[in-house]
């Protein structure tokens, strides 16, 4: 009889969830479930690269898990946990750590990524990929599903897994990755990738007033359509501009579609009735 796959994958509670968690993580996680066995953990130990409020980290978490059941995660078919309830991954983390090179997280996009905005070069935050690789083969993962900007991370866990196989021998299966076809990189109101650590997000429950400022703050592309495009233009289509059918697929809260498609900014929002 075959195997179902098993999927795992992570959200880290370092604020509120926004769009950019949505479409790059979340829409997926939820669609998988019925695929095979998922397996989806609240990150709240890679948190603490950027929170160190005890009582703000359990809250954040809390928020996390109740946003994915509100949000259509079946408890029946998926298992959603906290990262810090498993503290053998720190054992692993280490054993995976005496067989990695320092060159293969000196290479990592998202370190230097971070750095180069003014994020401390903490320790913690240089070492993430090693706890990464840690969940992923815990819990002898077939398919990881990630934002595309999480790819390189998965290759580093395949990295890993190898060193380690071929240290001691066949241990670890070797995860595949799989990224939202429809996901990409979303963009942020200023139009980098939308991030809680860069404040561009649009956050999925935010209430009426906040959610208007972000949505009015976004950076257009005012050229016209036969202009050539700069690598900092940025086009948005309306929620407005949608189909029916693909608004049913959205939670009501998403008035924009961060797809670029349009030409010049609305004059003013339209919210959904």
């Amino acid at each position: 009889m075959t195997q179902p796959k098993r999927f795992l994958s992570g959200i880290q509670p370092s604020g509120k969830l926004h769009l950019g968690n949505y479409f790059g993580a979340i829409a997926q996680h939820l669609a998988l479930q019925h695929e095979g066995e998922a397996f989806y953990f609240i990150a709240n130990y890679h948190a603490l690269t950027t929170i160190n409020d005890a009582a703000q980290l359990r809250a954040l978490t809390r928020e996390v898990a109740a946003a994915y059941l509100a949000l259509g995660l079946d408890p029946r078919r998926a298992v959603l946990f906290r990262q810090s309830d498993i503290p053998e991954l720190h054992e692993l983390a280490w054993l995976l750590a005496t067989v990695t090179g320092m060159g293969l997280l000196e290479r990592a996009h998202a370190y230097k990524d971070k750095v180069a905005r003014g994020i401390a070069p903490k320790v913690g935050l240089f070492y993430y990929p090693v706890l990464m690789a840690a969940d992923i083969l815990a819990y002898r993962s077939n398919v990881v599903p990630v934002g595309a900007d999480q790819v390189q991370h998965v290759e580093m866990t395949r990295d890993m897994a190898g060193y380690f196989n071929h240290t001691y021998g066949e241990v670890f299966v070797l995860p595949e990755v799989r990224v939202s076809e429809v996901a990409g990189i979303v963009p942020g109101t200023d139009g980098q990738k939308m991030s809680k650590s860069y404040g561009n997000v649009i956050e999925l429950f935010a209430d009426d007033a906040a959610l208007k400022k972000s949505v009015m703050g976004i950076v257009t592309d005012s050229a016209p359509v036969e202009a050539p495009r700069t690598r900092s233009g940025i086009r948005f289509s309306s929620f407005t501009r949608w189909s029916p059918r693909r608004r049913k697929r959205l939670p009501w809260r998403m008035p924009f579609a961060l797809a670029a498609t349009a030409t010049e900014k609305p004059k003013k929002p339209c919210w959904p009735s």
